[in-house]
């Protein structure tokens, strides 16, 4: 496949993968990206490390102290006086994180009505659903609709809901067991509820809740929320970081009005054993009464995480994005320098990632992540498969090239594969050398036997080629061109192909010699030599190239044939490369001279100095 085509369809396919992750993101969430993100941000959160909670809202547990010397869990009449000691106290709101739906003894109801009555204060309830798992849907004109239905509420006894405001102290959980949100509105069949947190946020700060679809109103305080109203929870530190004092101390005049006062006070178990416990990314054992203490702090100073749908919104344009920046550098460069970019592009956005984490605002790890790295995958894998293929087409090529053309130009070729992508002139020494008669021989032997006489001869020329550094650059029917000066020029080039025409006459005289029929047919070869300037080039498009090269020296080689044939010689040279071949060369050595001849060229108008060389043997 066409590298570019491959690539825009892994671009678009890029692009259509995160655009469907986004999607599904934005609307509904997915499973598996709900867990990576969940382990996600338990890694930034340590990374970020703790941090100092605002001082608004103090914690009376009712500990293991507390269990001790008053029983557990307490009972209404000790509930009462503890919420009474508190209430001197001067706090803004009273939240009593204790589900109190069964009655107890009349004294001790009564108490406790009459102790909520005494200031602000909020009690809990709970909503149980037939799934762990809820459908919602999402309508822009409907707030609620993203909100889950509630199979049953877990109301407080009538007596204590007049007394107090009631509010639901459910969490959305990852499949850890970690508290990720808070459901800020409740819905059940004829009723909604908000949250325990909302509802002691709202009573401390005497504003009742606006919703909007995308972020609950107190007041002026604006606080985004996710799909479904739900308000992200993201914890300070280990438990205890809110601060936290026993309900012995309460209840024995010990609590100090400072840990009380102008603060929203959250009365919760943290006994061992209670069960009311989660873990979270700074501790496996987080008292449930911090959840809710966290959820308050977050929605009274609007420190909470901003996870809204603006954020999913930038997600989901991350989610279609980075995949396509990714693939795209995958396919810009494949090399150490494009690997380390891409190294550093997600490095950048990891970072950015995280502090924006760091600031407030979540965006999703998971979301991107899943998005970007199986498109750059799939299409890195697929690159080198192809690559792979290519990689065996060109050692292929290369075995035929290694065949036909001298090995250095092969090699050449391997190393620089532009050489002579643009036409290159320089100086080079040519020989072409041809069957004479052969045509004819062909028509009566057929085309088997004609194969087999034109392997063994380009067999022997491909032989002489090799042994003197000469390249191939064609054969054509029953002749070769050899080219000596490619890849470079040197300055033997001129010997080096007079030698090799030498040999060609040895060679080709011995093996004609040796197929009788060739005598009977007067097969006989011609070879013509000359040197000069030319101009190299490649030649074709695509795959179907080959090194040529052209210009008057190539003309006067291949006439120089018609010379030796004119003459009745096997070899006529030019006097240019009898010169640059040098007096010691193997043309005297070898053979007998004849020359120069002025010599009248078929096609050229000027005439040349042409040698004759005949054999020793002849």
């Amino acid at each position: 496949m066409n590298h570019r085509l491959l690539t825009v369809i892994a671009l678009l396919l890029a692009g259509l993968w995160g655009a469907a992750l986004g999607y599904t993101n934005l609307h509904a969430g997915s499973g598996l990206l709900d867990r990576m993100e969940a382990s996600l941000a338990d890694i930034r959160s340590a990374i970020v490390g703790a941090k100092t909670p605002p001082p608004v809202v103090s914690i009376v547990a009712i500990d293991d102290r507390t269990a001790r010397a008053h029983g557990y869990p307490l009972d209404r009449a000790t509930l009462a006086r503890l919420a009474n000691a508190i209430t001197a106290l001067k706090p803004k709101a009273l939240a009593i994180d204790i589900l109190l739906v069964d009655p107890g003894p009349e004294a001790g109801d009564a108490a406790l009505t009459s102790a909520l009555r005494q200031g602000p204060s909020v009690i809990a309830a709970a909503a149980t659903f037939a799934q762990s798992s809820q459908r919602v849907t999402d309508a822009a004109e409907d707030p609620f609709a993203a909100i889950p239905e509630a199979n049953q509420l877990l109301l407080p006894l009538p007596r204590f809901a007049e007394a107090a405001a009631v509010g639901i102290v459910n969490v959305a959980t990852d499949q850890t067991g970690t508290p990720r949100f808070i459901p800020l509105i409740s819905r059940a069949a004829d009723r909604l509820d908000p949250a325990f947190p909302l509802r002691a946020a709202s009573v401390a700060l005497g504003v009742d809740p606006t919703i909007e679809r995308d972020a609950i109103m107190l007041g002026k305080l604006r606080i985004p929320t996710d799909i479904g109203q739900r308000l992200p929870v993201t914890f300070y530190g280990r438990h205890g970081s809110i601060a936290t004092f026993s309900a012995a101390d309460a209840l024995d005049g010990k609590l100090s009005a400072d840990a009380v006062a102008g603060r929203i006070v959250v009365i919760g178990s943290t006994v061992t054993g209670g069960g009311d416990v989660f873990p979270t990314p700074f501790d496996p054992v987080m008292p449930g009464v911090e959840v809710m203490s966290t959820a308050i702090t977050h929605l009274v100073t609007g420190d909470g995480m901003v996870r809204d749908r603006r954020m999913r919104l930038i997600d989901a344009a991350t989610a279609i994005g980075l995949p396509i920046v990714l693939v795209s550098l995958v396919a810009w460069r494949r090399s150490a320098a494009g690997y380390v970019i891409i190294v550093l592009t997600l490095i950048v956005w990891a970072m950015l990632n995280l502090s924006a984490f760091a600031n407030g605002y979540w965006l999703s790890a998971a979301l991107p992540i899943a998005a970007a790295l199986p498109p750059a995958l799939v299409y890195g894998a697929a690159e080198l498969w192809l690559d792979r293929g290519r990689a065996r087409h060109y050692a292929e090529q290369s075995a035929r090239l290694q065949r036909i053309e001298a090995p250095g130009l092969g090699e050449w070729l391997a190393r620089d594969p532009n050489f002579l992508a643009a036409p290159v002139r320089q100086n080079a020494a040519v020989i072409f050398i041809d069957l004479s008669g052969f045509t004819g021989l062909s028509e009566n032997v057929g085309p088997v036997a004609v194969s087999e006489m034109l392997s063994g001869f380009f067999e022997l020329v491909d032989e002489e080629a090799r042994a003197h550094g000469g390249a191939i650059t064609s054969f054509m029917g029953d002749g070769a061109m050899i080219l000596f000066g490619l890849p470079e020029p040197a300055d033997d080039d001129a010997a080096r192909a007079a030698a090799c025409a030498v040999s060609l006459c040895e060679r080709t005289r011995a093996w004609l010699q040796a197929h009788a029929g060739f005598a009977q047919k007067k097969i006989g070869f011609k070879v013509g030599a000359h040197c000069g300037p030319i101009v190299a080039s490649r030649l074709g498009t695509g795959d179907r190239q080959q090194i040529t090269a052209a210009g008057d020296t190539i003309n006067v080689g291949s006439r120089l044939m018609e010379v030796a044939a004119r003459h009745g010689v096997e070899l006529a040279l030019s006097a240019e490369i009898v010169r640059a071949a040098g007096p010691d060369s193997v043309l005297t050595q070898s053979g007998r001279m004849e020359g120069p001849l002025e010599t009248a060229l078929r096609g050229r108008a000027s005439r040349i100095d042409a040698w004759l060389w005949r054999s020793r043997t002849l």
